[in-house]
């Protein structure tokens, strides 16, 4: 039984690595090769990035629990202190003095 599986693997093998090279022989394989060789570069530069933002969400969710602690404790004497310090500016009713040019400049 196990030689058996042997030869099966072993022809398995075999024919695997002759439809590979006859690949070549067919009409915009190197074409679809070439591309699918760049798409997977592709593919591993985006999960290299991906798993470089894990470490900062965890940062992110950290400082967000912090902020939630520090905003919990004084967020009423906070917001007080914003509605006094915030004052609206008077709208200037000055016409705007926008000189034009009448000819060409000398």
């Amino acid at each position: 039984m196990a030689d058996t599986n042997k030869d099966f693997m072993a022809r398995l093998a075999d024919r695997g690595e002759q439809v590979v090279g006859r690949i070549t022989d067919l009409p915009g394989a190197k074409t679809l090769v070439d591309s699918m060789a760049s798409m997977t570069k592709q593919l591993n530069e985006t999960q290299r990035r991906l798993r470089s933002l894990d470490p900062l969400e965890k940062r992110v969710t950290a400082l967000e629990k912090r902020l939630e602690k520090i905003e919990g404790k004084g967020s009423s004497a906070k917001r007080a202190a914003t509605r006094k310090t915030s004052t609206a500016k008077p709208a200037s009713t000055k016409p705007s003095t926008a000189r034009k040019s009448s000819g060409p400049p000398s």
